[in-house]
């Protein structure tokens, strides 16, 4: 039997599209595994509350003055991402941890309770329920994920914290969508596509196993979906 063989310009315009699409992602296969490993630092852990704020205070842009949105963001920064570096620098200092990535499980469990008090303090002092209620509870509900997290920690158990955070964020982001009535889809999507590459990348830099991946996307969806229905 003879093969049928397809002619490019035979094809109509989405055929060479996804023709096009198959020859670019088939010859730069290897730059684009390269470039994986930049996505764990990018959207590493210690960012994500920064990211969901940020995007909080765009779409609630209305709300919020200039001034407020700058302090709310300054707390942010201090709180969630520079006393985290100072810490962690304190521990590598004196060889409690090897690398900000905190890939042994023995590494995670000082960090993991000093994010807890950090994400209490936020919710009790900071992010109020009052004042930015969608926010608080997506702050209270990172909370409980990283307790699952430092559970999954006192019992040997590796989940991926980059995991946690990307998909918590996704989330947050999905339901403020809905709430807010922005009948914007890009995000999501877009938020949905970089938890993909994310786990694609923990895997590729061989950080995590498929079984911590999948640990990880659930400790960061399941407390989100259920602070989900307070607010939404």
């Amino acid at each position: 039997m003879a093969k049928k063989i397809i002619r490019v310009d035979s094809c109509n315009s989405w055929q060479k599209k996804f023709i096009d699409y198959i020859c670019f992602y088939t010859t730069n296969f290897h730059v684009l595994k390269k470039m994986l490993p930049i996505f764990s630092y990018i959207l590493h852990p210690i960012f994500i509350s920064l990211y969901a704020t940020l995007f909080y205070l765009f779409y609630k842009d209305d709300i919020f003055s200039t001034n407020e949105k700058y302090f709310v963001l300054i707390q942010i920064l201090v709180i969630n991402i520079i006393v985290p570096v100072l810490f962690y620098l304190l521990l590598k200092s004196t060889g409690h941890v090897k690398s900000i990535m905190l890939s042994q499980t023995s590494e995670r469990t000082i960090p993991l309770i000093l994010q807890c008090f950090l994400y209490i303090l936020l919710v009790k002092r900071s992010i109020v329920i009052t004042r930015y209620p969608e926010l608080h509870f997506f702050f209270l509900a990172a909370l409980f994920s990283t307790i699952l997290a430092l559970v999954c920690v006192l019992f040997k158990t590796k989940a991926s914290l980059h995991m946690v955070a990307i998909s918590g964020l996704t989330i947050f982001v999905i339901g403020l969508n809905i709430h807010l009535q922005l009948h914007n889809p890009y995000w999501p999507a877009l938020l949905i596509l970089l938890s993909g590459i994310v786990a694609s990348s923990r895997l590729e830099m061989n950080a995590h196993t498929s079984r911590e991946i999948l640990i990880g996307l659930f400790v960061g969806i399941m407390p989100q979906l259920l602070f989900l229905y307070l607010w939404l």
